[in-house]
């Protein structure tokens, strides 16, 4: 049977805290790009307490300028998709 895959929801958060910093993109700068009103979101994201729409995932990877995949990690995956520091 196969397995359903299960995403990492912390380790993503970490994943996107990661590649914001690495790109020098500050909290501001995403709620700006994605008009919220408030950086809840993003903080929410970077806890791994919620994930990003699909649609504000597209937006990240093309923010960031890596592919979807760079993003999230799901439970189990040897590959664990983190972007090194």
């Amino acid at each position: 049977m196969n397995r359903i895959p299960v995403i990492d929801m912390t380790a993503t958060g970490r994943n996107i805290t990661r590649l914001r910093v690495n790109a020098g993109i500050t909290v501001k700068d995403l709620q700006d790009i994605f008009g919220f009103n408030t950086p809840q979101a993003i903080y929410k994201w970077q806890r791994g307490t919620a994930l990003p729409t699909v649609d504000n995932l597209v937006a990240l990877a093309a923010v960031f300028g890596v592919r979807i995949d760079d993003i999230l990690v799901f439970q189990g995956d040897a590959r664990q998709s983190q972007i090194p520091a």
